[in-house]
């Protein structure tokens, strides 16, 4: 998989502040968030959303301070910490404090299949997560979309692992100019339909060609 574009940090960063709004507004509805994007923009400017439950609004704004996070910190590297980092700014007010930036210690069921992730272990993820980031036969774009899908399969929190896995994913992205990964609203039934195979399969394979065929965005710099 080559990387669809070429852009410096800065220049990535200014794709990703042109459209942070949407990213989040995308991400949470990925979660299961029932928010609009004019609600979104409002809670992400400051302002007062009327009728909208807490946690929700909670929630947009733990995905803003982390993406503002991943934005102004250069030279951040990809590990365990930023993982859990990642993890307790998307969680904040929204799990106990003894689960933020953990790994979960409880089992979890999923949605839509029977199948269950086993419990994760420290030691077990550093160690797959170095693998998965040391490849140098596949570009930064490739191991983006196969860190994020292994973090989802994982489901090493006990809650919020695909808002994790998307930033942390983006993370790689943007250090590296790769674009943005984001799931479009009228893509996002497909997505569940192809990660249920995922996870009940361990084949990553369909679903990251899917990702890089659809769900990558970013400019073109002449």
């Amino acid at each position: 998989m080559e990387n669809k574009y070429q852009l410096t940090r800065e220049q990535n960063i200014f794709v990703a502040k042109r459209n942070i709004v949407d990213y989040i507004w995308k991400s949470a509805n990925l979660e299961g968030i029932q928010i609009t994007y004019f609600e979104t923009q409002a809670i992400y400017d400051g302002g007062i959303v009327n009728g909208l439950i807490v946690d929700n609004i909670i929630a947009i704004n733990n995905l803003k301070y982390a993406w503002q996070f991943i934005l102004e910190n250069e030279k951040m590297e990809d590990d365990f910490k930023i993982l859990c980092h990642l993890h307790k700014l998307t969680c904040d007010k929204l799990v106990l404090d003894q689960n933020l930036g953990k790994l979960r210690n409880t089992p979890v069921a999923i949605g839509g299949t029977s199948w269950k992730p086993t419990f994760p272990f420290e030691s077990q993820i550093k160690e797959e997560l170095q693998k998965l980031l040391e490849q140098t036969e596949k570009t930064k774009t490739e191991i983006a979309i196969e860190v994020m899908l292994w973090i989802m399969r994982k489901q090493m929190f006990i809650d919020g692992n695909k808002r994790v896995a998307m930033l942390f994913a983006n993370k790689i992205m943007i250090d590296n100019g790769c674009g943005i990964i984001t799931i479009s609203q009228e893509n996002q039934p497909t997505f569940f339909e192809k990660l249920i195979r995922f996870y009940e399969t361990g084949d990553q394979e369909d679903l990251k060609k899917w990702i890089y065929d659809t769900s990558i965005d970013g400019i073109q710099l002449s």
